[in-house]
């Protein structure tokens, strides 16, 4: 007699499943239901912190795709973000574009810069790969500055807010709900992706290239590939960032930028959707706890808490960067998978 348990996938269907239980299912309508109501119970600042996770939830998963899922290390998204960003702020304000046109366009056109990066990188890996894409985002940021006719240079570009049939959402709480419809549907999409060839193809890359290639899969076509999905996600998070801050200046694509990337997915959880959330969460809300921390210790000690600057923050995504590389390479992410795990073998300890 054969006896089956539950635990078990019996097709490769089942394996592969967005929704394994109906406890998730369960789950993800709470959630689902709490972010419809947030608007109505949390104040601007929290609705203000959930757009700007949002937008470094895109640029988070556009990174993961190509460093966590196929290996391909970039430090210049802050580029492609700028990229997205400035197509929407010179279409609104040359063109007088409607959102529905120019966010595409932004996500396009860094597509299109991520393509032109990726040919000539094909055959570089590592320190290599990332110094190259550290030039590119030096480029961008330099014409970004000194192209005025077309970027405004450093007087930068102010752009209008979205409008809906003619209704702005020129506040945090009409923002939101766009904002978080458009984030779940590209979060869906990835998850997809990954579960496809082309997802496959992206993680037998960065598993082993020499062995993927031999087993038919064209490196060419999918590192290429990688780069273009990449810098869409990143071009797509930097248009919402020129509609939502209203205004695109070059001081804030810098290399920094590109770091607190690197940082969201190394936190959060190389290769995996849930790590690009949580880390972007996490470094998101970071720089938030250091400002309490700072104005805390101003109120006793007003001498240290003017050494508190930027260069802190620099310190300490360094430092995080570090402590996870050396005692969680896993993230976010492998921490809760053994919360869950703890939970479902309880009171067991194996």
């Amino acid at each position: 007699m054969v006896i089956l348990s539950k635990g078990f996938k019996e097709s490769y269907r089942e394996d592969i499943k967005l929704f394994q239980t109906i406890w998730i299912k369960v789950w993800l309508g709470l959630f689902l239901a709490l972010f419809l109501i947030l608007p109505f119970v949390a104040d601007s600042y929290i609705i203000y912190l959930v757009n700007l996770s949002e937008i470094a939830i895109l640029g988070a998963l556009g990174l993961n795709i190509l460093t966590g899922c196929t290996g391909q290390i970039s430090l210049g998204h802050a580029a492609f973000m700028a990229i997205g960003a400035y197509t929407v702020g010179i279409l609104t304000l040359t063109f007088n574009a409607p959102f529905w046109v120019s966010l595409p366009l932004a996500g396009v056109m860094s597509a299109a810069a991520g393509v032109v990066i990726g040919i000539p990188c094909l055959r570089l890996k590592g320190l290599y790969l990332a110094m190259a894409t550290m030039v590119f985002g030096e480029v961008i940021t330099h014409l970004s500055i000194h192209w005025e006719t077309l970027t405004k240079g450093v007087r930068g570009i102010s752009v209008s807010p979205i409008e809906i049939f003619g209704y702005p959402l020129d506040t945090d709480e009409k923002f939101y709900y766009l904002m978080f419809s458009i984030t779940a549907l590209l979060l869906l999409a990835a998850k997809n992706m990954l579960r496809t060839k082309v997802g496959r193809a992206f993680i037998a890359i960065r598993d082993r290239d020499i062995a993927a290639e031999s087993m038919g899969v064209s490196l060419t076509r999918y590192k290429v590939l990688a780069f273009a999905l990449s810098s869409f996600y990143v071009g797509l998070a930097g248009g919402f960032y020129a509609y939502y801050t209203s205004y695109v200046h070059p001081e804030h694509f810098n290399i920094m930028l590109s770091v607190e990337f690197i940082a969201m997915i190394i936190i959060g959880g190389m290769g995996t959707i849930l790590g690009s959330i949580f880390g972007a969460v996490f470094i998101t809300l970071v720089p938030e706890g250091l400002r309490w921390v700072s104005y805390a210790i101003g109120q006793i000690y007003p001498v240290v808490a003017d050494k508190f600057s930027d260069d802190w923050n620099i310190a300490f995504f360094g430092l995080l960067i570090m402590l996870f590389l050396i005692f969680e390479p896993g993230g976010l992410v492998a921490i809760w998978a053994r919360i869950k795990t703890s939970f479902k073998t309880w009171p067991f300890t194996y």
